[in-house]
């Protein structure tokens, strides 16, 4: 089994198994700690994301590089050196945050969060936690990009899956056996977020090269980076700030409550990341090693395949979540008040994240060539035509005019893919348009909405189960059939003549 296939398995065992820990105990937060609190973690999420602007593109210039260098004899010690150079500004960032975030907490808690059932003393004491948890979870981010970039990514989904589970099992017990308080949470997540930076730099260290010489500072390693690193620092952070700022907004603008149930609906729907990730992940330092070496037919075969695998992979489940997500929500919480309250919003969402993923292997190609000029001009457009309009649509509407807001700019975004290829694979358009995203998408659409007209949100869980499972598979298998780059049917006939 090659290295790209070895790698894609990892992340989807390692993406699978994350989303079912946030599917398994996410409902079990809410029943402790009570949807307003649960606003808090929702809160906590977009301080982290937020935050990621001040990565500036650290930890994917990180994986870059490795990737980039190891595909190169005699690089050794720059690598180690590079990582020296660039870890060091990581922990300084890390520990900066942190202080903000405490020095603010009184100022957040009784100014910026519209908390009406929790005392602004605890809200306090909360963010307080929260800005300790940042400064120990900040840098794994760093070591993480970094054993992406060599190629171990087996390594780091087994200790993704460890974290996880320690991570949600813990939280749990705490609440349950401990106490059922915000405060006992965020306590537990300091603990675990500690010991998985620990870890990442542990495994990362030791995964370089072995050199006589130890890792050293150094800035000439920083002006030979620098033109990469400002394109991707410009690029992350505009990224970053564009797909935060509703949450930023609407933070400030709902009460916790509601901002609770958005929270909900929108861990609901970045789950679909889940799927693409390990895709790009294993697609990405591939795609740079073979445009290291100007491998330009290997390279759009690589690309077509992997963008036809996301669409498989998202579409599916995307318009199934879209279609039902009433009865996926009262299966999942058990809960009508918190099912009703947050359906729509999720249909909305999972539909802005499923475009949003398709745009990841165009930008995996653009990384690969460093050529990220057109997804900072885009950025730098959307965050100007967002700001004012999730402004006046969440005062208008809500939370659910946010959400449209959302998907709408997403869909749009996907407009610059026709400039992408113009540059850097010129004459696949075409490809893209229909044959990587357009069959399989209208292939998803059409069974879910005749499935739509069948289903009744009064069915017995049982039921609702068993259905929603068949279209499941059933929209799956057929969106597979128009993959024609992965020859998914031939193979399957190739698998039953053997077996047969």
């Amino acid at each position: 089994m090659n290295t790209i296939k070895k790698n894609i398995i990892a992340n989807f065992l390692g993406s699978i198994w994350i989303a079912l820990m946030n599917l398994a105990f996410v409902p079990l937060y809410i029943h402790f700690l009570g949807i307003e609190s649960y606003g808090l973690v929702g809160f906590f999420s977009m301080l982290l994301g937020i935050f990621s602007l001040l990565d500036m593109g650290l930890s994917s210039t990180m994986s870059f590089e490795m990737a980039r260098l190891s595909a190169q004899e005699g690089r050794s010690q720059e690598m180690k050196d590079l990582a020296r150079t660039l870890e060091i500004p990581y922990w300084a960032i890390g520990l900066l945050l942190a202080f903000a975030v405490v020095f603010l907490a009184p100022w957040i808690a009784s100014r910026w969060v519209q908390a009406k059932n929790i005392a602004p003393e605890t809200v306090k004491l909360a963010v307080i936690l929260m800005g300790l948890c940042i400064g120990f979870h900040w840098p794994m981010n760093f070591y993480s990009g970094g054993l992406i970039g060599l190629q171990q990514q087996v390594l780091l989904n087994a200790i993704n899956i460890s974290i996880a589970t320690l991570r949600g099992l813990g939280s749990v017990f705490i609440l349950w056996l401990i106490s059922p308080c915000i405060e006992s949470f965020f306590f537990w997540q300091i603990i675990i977020s500690a010991a998985n930076t620990l870890v990442n730099l542990v495994f990362f260290w030791k995964s370089l090269p072995y050199t006589n010489q130890k890792p050293a500072f150094c800035k000439a390693l920083l002006k030979k980076i620098g033109a990469f690193a400002t394109g991707m620092s410009l690029a992350s952070i505009t990224g970053i700030l564009l797909f935060q700022l509703q949450k930023l907004i609407l933070s400030h603008l709902l009460s916790l409550e509601t901002f609770g149930y958005f929270s909900l609906a929108n861990v609901c729907s970045m789950s679909i990341y889940r799927l693409v990730m390990p895709v790009f992940s294993a697609a990405s330092p591939q795609m740079t090693k073979l445009a290291e070496k100007g491998s330009i037919e290997e390279i759009t075969k690589l690309y077509h395949k992997s963008t036809q695998l996301v669409s498989i992979l998202v579409l599916p489940v995307s318009c199934v979540m879209a279609f039902f997500s009433k009865e996926i929500l009262i299966l999942w919480t058990r809960n009508p008040v918190t099912a009703e309250n947050t359906y729509l919003l999720l249909s909305i969402l999972v539909l802005g994240t499923a475009f949003h993923s398709l745009a990841h292997i165009p930008w995996a190609l653009q990384l690969a060539y460093g050529w990220m000029r057109l997804a900072i001009i885009t950025n730098f457009f959307y965050i100007l035509l967002l700001s004012p309009l999730m402004y006046i649509f969440t005062k208008w509407y809500g939370a659910i005019g946010a959400a449209s807001i959302w998907t709408i700019i997403t869909i749009g975004m996907l407009a610059t893919i026709p400039i992408m290829h113009r540059y850097l694979l010129p004459g696949e358009s075409g490809r893209w348009f229909l044959d990587d995203v357009g069959y399989p998408l209208c292939s998803s659409i059409l069974v879910c909405a005749i499935a739509r007209i069948f289903i009744s949100f009064d069915w017995q869980a049982i039921w609702l189960i068993v259905s929603l499972s068949l279209v499941c598979i059933t929209t799956f298998f057929v969106t597979a059939c128009t993959a024609n780059q992965l020859n998914i049917i031939e193979r399957l006939k190739e698998f039953l003549s053997k077996i047969s």
